[in-house]
């Protein structure tokens, strides 16, 4: 199996950084803990803090602390309902659009799906993101996989990648990749040009990655939701089963999908990760 090295970003250690302050103050929510506590917490001075969680998040860190909580969740779960009906009226069909990127989706074939990718090439590489690292993966017919590297490392979030696709061609080309990793993490105006996606999986789990793509940047829903936004009321099981299986992390977004009550849990890559996520985007939305 090939191997890339890659040196660690400013982003990327932001993120170290902030996914251990983010583990403090979700723990430590209710007392409302002072920057200085925080800033030990991530083994930084509290100067140094505030200016590497701001550059990262947009806003400070006591106005993000307010969208860890569980009450801000609930708030948003009630105030999407209204957004969400306008997404889903315009139908689940066709592209979808995510953060300034329009989507267009295509599946695999059942014969590809059969054959494990036989025929077929896929490039992968290393970059670094808002939320860590990760791993681009880029078939001839679109982005296959976003995923986020955990303490299992690189080689096992590549093996993971490649469950499905055993028979296919694969090639390290972080040159290829590096591109899309600075498209779909940009903050900016990027829509000039369709991001096309492939998909793998059930055609139930491709119609529920196509409802995630309706999911406005900022919004958030439950999975009971979505699951009757689909015609399926009681599949909110099924639901959660295919946000698991989502090979486009981020990208298609399940960290969107959180509880009735407001709990953010369930993600593939990490609670912390999916509340940096959620946090993030309402920071973002806030500033705008």
């Amino acid at each position: 199996m090939e191997k890339q090295t890659t040196s660690r970003s400013p982003k990327t250690g932001d993120y170290d950084r902030i996914a251990d302050a983010i583990r403090f103050l979700v723990d430590n929510r209710e007392s409302q803990p002072e920057l200085a506590d925080v800033a030990q917490a991530a083994g930084l001075s509290a100067h140094h803090f505030q200016r590497i969680f701001t550059r990262w998040a947009g806003v400070s860190p006591k106005k993000f602390l307010k969208h860890l909580t569980l009450n801000d969740a609930k708030a948003r779960l009630d105030a999407s309902a209204s957004v969400l009906d306008a997404a889903f009226d315009a139908g689940l069909s066709g592209p979808g659009r995510l953060h300034d990127l329009f989507v267009s989706v295509d599946a695999v074939t059942p014969g590809e799906y059969k054959s494990h990718g036989a025929g077929m090439r896929f490039r992968y590489g290393f970059h670094p993101s808002p939320f860590g690292e990760c791993i681009i993966v880029l078939s001839e017919r679109g982005l296959t996989g976003i995923a986020f590297v955990t303490d299992a490392g690189r080689d096992a979030l590549l093996m993971e990648q490649r469950i499905g696709w055993e028979a296919a061609e694969w090639q390290a080309d972080a040159k290829a990749t590096a591109p899309f990793a600075a498209r779909i993490f940009s903050t900016l105006e990027t829509a000039d040009q369709p991001l096309s996606i492939l998909m793998r999986g059930t055609p139930f789990q491709v119609k529920v990655w196509e409802a995630l793509l309706r999911i406005p940047h900022g919004v958030v829903t439950s999975y009971g939701d979505l699951a009757a936004r689909l015609g399926r009321p009681s599949a909110a099981r099924a639901v959660g089963t295919a946000c698991g299986a989502n090979r486009l992390g981020y990208l298609i977004p399940c960290h969107r999908i959180i509880r009735d009550t407001g709990a953010v849990t369930g993600y593939r890559w990490g609670t912390e990760r999916k509340r940096a996520m959620l946090a993030w985007e309402a920071a973002k939305a806030e500033a705008a």
